[in-house]
């Protein structure tokens, strides 16, 4: 048990490290970021959209 325990607290200092090094994004890139995925998953919900609306019709058509 003692064994996990030290384990683990080696673990914890070392994630605390390993934080220190990361280069965190400022305010203006994390919300450029965010709104080219939000635009981009926009247009392929869009694009799904059509293509499924195309297709069932098609299957309509051809099952008729």
């Amino acid at each position: 048990m003692t064994k996990a325990l030290t384990r683990f607290t080696t673990f914890l200092t070392e994630v605390k490290e390993e934080m220190k090094q990361v280069a965190w994004p400022s305010r203006e890139e994390l919300v450029g970021s965010a709104l080219v995925v939000f635009v981009g998953v926009t247009l392929l919900a869009l694009y799904i959209s059509i293509c499924d609306f195309i297709l069932s019709k098609t299957a309509q058509v051809l099952l008729r």
